[in-house]
């Protein structure tokens, strides 16, 4: 069952974002049968790359609701308090940010991680920082959503651009109703995504746990969770 799981993720189709990317290693390749192999190899391993990073896989929301789930595959690289981007208007107050980590080896799509309503989109230019570094909240190339909650409160979802990420893909506009676990956007080539929570909801992971995006529990609306509020 585990190697079913796993064929199941490797082969998953790429998401429409790969599909120029995957078409131009394949163009390489038929270049390469009258140029030369050394070119139809080059296009080959590209090709085969853009469809390993692009997969993009169903996932199964947990059905239980009033959960915040994961925006993204990836590792926990911190759980603190702080103040969600200034673009979005959601206060001068510090909340739980958990912010996860995505190499180029995890899925790059994104998730929505509560059900609401977009109130907000904000895209802001910056820098390429890795983005594992804790400054890559502030610095980097970003693209923060406010998602207002059913029962008026708001949490926001960051796409944040890191080393090697050109393109932050966003597919939601702000007045869009989103449902938990449910597909939202794309960041190209290594990346990382914050995720700011309601005031008095505090996380349910820690530092260092692998996220599977839409079905890893962030917290629950209800407030439950460790630490300090």
């Amino acid at each position: 069952m585990a190697l079913v799981e796993t064929l199941r993720l490797v082969l998953a189709r790429p998401h429409r974002a790969g599909h120029p990317f995957i078409a131009g290693g394949v163009a390489v390749m038929v270049a390469g049968l009258f140029v030369g192999y050394g070119l139809f190899w080059a296009g080959l391993i590209f090709a085969g790359f853009c469809l390993y990073f692009f997969r993009d896989p169903d996932r199964v929301a947990p059905s239980r609701p009033g959960l915040v789930v994961a925006a993204a595959d990836g590792r926990v690289v911190s759980v603190q308090r702080s103040v969600p981007p200034a673009e979005l208007d959601l206060g001068p107050e510090p909340r739980w940010r958990v912010a996860t980590f995505l190499s180029v080896l995890n899925v790059h799509v994104n998730r929505t991680p509560a059900t609401g309503t977009v109130s907000r989109i904000a895209y802001r230019p910056g820098a390429y920082l890795n983005a594992s570094l804790d400054k890559a909240s502030e610095a980097n190339e970003r693209n923060a959503l406010s998602i207002r909650l059913d029962d008026g409160r708001s949490m926001a979802v960051v796409q944040i651009a890191g080393l090697i990420a050109r393109r932050i893909l966003c597919d939601v506009r702000a007045g869009d109703a989103v449902q938990a676990g449910e597909r939202f956007g794309i960041i190209r080539f290594g990346s990382r995504t914050d995720i700011y929570l309601p005031p008095g909801v505090r996380p349910l992971v820690q530092v260092g746990q692998t996220m599977v995006g839409g079905e890893t529990v962030i917290a629950s609306l209800a407030g439950a969770g460790t630490g300090d509020c």
